[in-house]
Parts: structure tokens; sequence; C-alpha cells
């Protein structure tokens, strides 16, 4: 379903991605795991064609999507849904507007339709009756929720996570990891989470990929990444700093 081959990109003088190798098949879980800045959100905005690529190549179905225009992109980007880290709302709209935002332009699918379709999306991620709040209203776990109904109300293939738990409580972030779970096996979407969340990189990820020194450093299921004998792997996973790199 998601090949990149050596995929490099720079800001300025600054490589971010140099040479990333990646596979992701139809329909599975594939967590990315990195240090913070080390170019986990470049790679997922590459995947879904909002930035493009130094060089390399991202295919999409078996397309090659880097050289795309707008309008070609447009198409691909109907295969994807995406929660955003801060879920990314509309705060002058209230939930129902929020979560059928991709349908405003879409004179094809009738008002009730729409309505039809958002209700079903809410009550997936646990949230039915609430299409009158607004996100002034909604708690950070509710927003996040709101959010990935806004990702699935159109019934996409892949759906990609950008820290789906960041800021949120134990509890909170494991209703999370759930309905991330439930949304995969429901819907037979392939998932890309990025997360620093071990935890949630244990409960959801099938395959777990770890993004370090601009590519591609280590991937296994979580049991092999969880007991990985590679001394960057374990610093990592357990959160052990190594003083040399400390700066003040």
């Amino acid at each position: 379903m998601i090949e990149t081959r050596q995929l490099r990109k720079a800001f300025g003088s600054n490589p971010i991605l140099d040479g990333v190798d990646l596979r992701i098949e139809k329909g599975e879980s594939v967590v990315i795991i990195g240090r913070s800045g080390g170019g986990k959100s470049v790679l997922l905005k590459h995947l879904i064609g909002l930035i493009q690529p130094d060089s390399g190549s991202v295919r999409i179905a078996g397309e090659d999507i880097a050289g795309l225009n707008e309008r070609e992109l447009i198409r691909v980007r109907r295969r994807f849904g995406m929660l955003f880290q801060g879920a990314a709302l509309f705060d002058s709209m209230n939930v129902a507007a929020n979560v059928g935002f991709a349908f405003r332009n879409d004179k094809a699918i009738s008002p009730a339709e729409v309505a039809r379709r958002v209700s079903e999306a809410l009550e997936m991620v646990e949230l039915h009756g609430i299409e009158k709040k607004m996100p002034s209203e909604l708690s950070g776990g509710m927003r996040k929720r709101v959010g990935l109904a806004r990702a699935i109300v159109y019934r996409p293939e892949i759906v990609l996570y950008d820290e789906p738990t960041t800021g949120l409580d134990p509890i909170v972030s494991d209703s999370i990891d759930q309905l991330i779970i439930r949304v995969r096996e429901r819907l037979q979407v392939t998932s890309i989470v990025v997360t620093h969340d071990m935890r949630s990189a244990r409960r959801v990820g099938q395959r777990v990929m770890m993004l370090h020194q601009k590519r591609i450093h280590a991937t296994g299921t979580p049991e092999e990444i969880f007991n990985s004998s590679d001394p960057i792997v374990q610093k990592f996973i357990n959160g052990i700093s190594d003083p040399k790199e400390i700066t003040f």
C-alpha cells in the first residue's frame, strides 16, 4: 500500500530525511517512533503529498506521487484520513461542521446524507449526540475523538495519526488506542501512528519502525523492538539519555 525508496528531504542546509526506505502492507498497523525533531511528522507529510521530496520516491498503491501536481494529489489524498497532533478542529464550527468538513463542497452528497455519515462517525468514536457542541466545550480526549471522526467520516483507505495520545492522561490514552484498533478492524484501514508513547506503541502496532539519524534504523514486531539488544533502540524505549548529547 505504501512504500518509500531512498527518500531525502532537507530544509535549507538542514537534512531531515536521508535515504528512508520503508514498506507498509495494506491493512497493516505500523507505529513510527524516534526522537523529537527527528523527521517523523515530515515523513507523514511526504506520504500524503503535503511535502515533496528532494529525491527518492513515495509510492501509494504502486503510484509514485513525488512530482504530481496539486490536482493529481487531491485524488491521492482522498485515500487518506489524518488525525493531527492537536486535533486541529475549527474553533468557529460546531462538532458536526468539523466532522463533515470534507463534504462542504461536494454537491453529490445531500445534507441529510452528510448528517448521517457524521452521526455514524461520531458513534464509532463513542461521541454520539454531540453534533451541536463547540470545540471549546470539549475535553482534550473528546477533541481527539472528534478529530478521529473527521479523519474517518469519508471512509479512507489509510489513516495517519500524528501523536494521538500527546497531552492525555493514561486512561484517556488507552481509550484512544482502543479506538485506533477498532477503526482498523471495522474499516480495514492501513494505519500509521507516529508516537512517543511507548505503551501506545505496544498496543496499536503490528509493526514498529524506529527513525534514527534520518533513516529507518530498526523495524520489527513490538516484541522484537522492545526486546531488542540494539543499544540505540533500548535507550530510546527506556527513556535513557546520553550525557554527551545534553546541552543547556
